[in-house]
């Protein structure tokens, strides 16, 4: 995860458009919808509008396009003409799936393409092409469209086939990746919007809705903080987080036992442990969590970890509120923490207007 001072250094350099960053970070612009070089010529973006990625597979499966003006895949000091016409095939069709006579069309060794991609991106350029397409198809989910709708403007038929191309970006294994160290994802489909599940075979280590913003770079820093590869599959602490989730939407569950394991640092940890603490139908502000844990100046650093967690529900985040008694904010949208709390305390929520949370 990119550090807040780095996020700084980084937006600096970016208004000085320093070339000395060049290759270490592309600024996503949520206002645009597009990532650039830190040597885009570009009007700059408010602090608050950029987010910051090490490669440019993150930025594009947080949804973001590449820059028309910087160009970042395929600046010409940096990339060869073959990978500049590829990157500019796909941005003409980015919903396309490529296949093997499409390169022939194109007069482009498969193979090279592969390798050359392999090499400037650290990804080969099917998984550009798919993580373009999963990157338009989340944007579409978190825009309000349902998963079907999405799956089928992604070039998805099935299900299952755009279910299983989530996973496989998600499991794309790290260079670092042990043998011995393996997660498994798998799509859970709840009554409020599909969730994905990372967990060995004895502990759950994330839970998330799919429509979060970031999630992807969540899996990304698990990846990287476990040094493990993630694959899809099930395991038994996802068996059982599913029947969990079935019974907490239905207003027949109030504390989750599915086993879970922590890998943030140890004050994210003590914040964790003290929400966990919270009962059902009752909301603590991020003032009475600071002073819980012995901390109460540290307001702004819990709110920090309230952000950082990773395990939906079970860590019931959504339970924290502002002073001023308003929800605040959430990472699945304020309107599921609205609807989240009046699930705990009793109250009918399944009624027409949640179809669309």
């Amino acid at each position: 995860m990119i550090s807040g001072d780095k996020k700084k250094e980084f937006y600096q350099a970016l208004l000085e458009r320093n070339a000395a960053y060049e290759g270490l970070f592309f600024a996503g612009v949520t206002s645009t919808g597009v990532f650039c070089r830190p040597t885009c010529p570009a009007r700059k973006p408010k602090y608050e509008n950029c987010e910051f990625f090490l490669t440019p597979q993150e930025a594009l499966l947080a949804s973001f396009r590449p820059c028309k003006r910087c160009t970042p895949l395929s600046h010409p000091d940096q990339v060869s003409e073959l990978v500049q016409k590829l990157v500019q095939a796909v941005e003409e069709n980015p919903e396309k799936k490529w296949r093997e006579k499409d390169f022939r069309e194109l007069s482009i060794d498969e193979s090279t393409s592969r390798r050359q991609f392999k090499k400037r991106f650290g990804m080969t350029f099917v998984q550009y092409a798919r993580a373009r397409r999963m990157g338009l198809a989340m944007k579409e989910i978190r825009s309000g469209k349902s998963v079907i709708d999405a799956q089928l403007n992604s070039g998805y038929e099935s299900s299952s086939g755009f279910r299983d191309a989530f996973s496989r970006i998600m499991g794309e294994s790290p260079a670092s990746a042990q043998e011995n160290q393996l997660l498994k994802a798998s799509w859970l489909d709840t009554r409020m919007g599909p969730m994905i599940a990372v967990a060995d075979e004895t502990h759950l280590y994330l839970l998330e809705f799919v429509d979060r913003r970031g999630l992807e770079k969540e899996v990304e820093v698990l990846r990287r903080k476990k040094k493990a590869a993630i694959i899809p599959g099930k395991t038994p602490p996802m068996q059982t987080i599913e029947e969990e989730l079935h019974l907490y939407f239905s207003g027949n569950l109030i504390k989750f036992t599915t086993p879970v394991a922590f890998t943030g640092t140890p004050f994210q940890t003590r914040v964790w442990d003290e929400l966990r603490g919270i009962p059902a139908g009752e909301t603590r502000t991020y003032a009475e969590i600071a002073h819980a844990i012995g901390k109460p100046a540290a307001v702004r650093a819990v709110a920090g970890a309230n952000g950082a967690n990773q395990l939906a529900l079970i860590v019931p985040c959504h339970r924290v509120i502002l002073s001023d008694g308003t929800v605040g904010g959430y990472g699945g949208g304020s309107a599921r923490k609205k609807w989240l709390l009046e699930l705990e305390r009793g109250g009918n929520v399944w009624r027409e207007d949640s179809k669309n949370l």
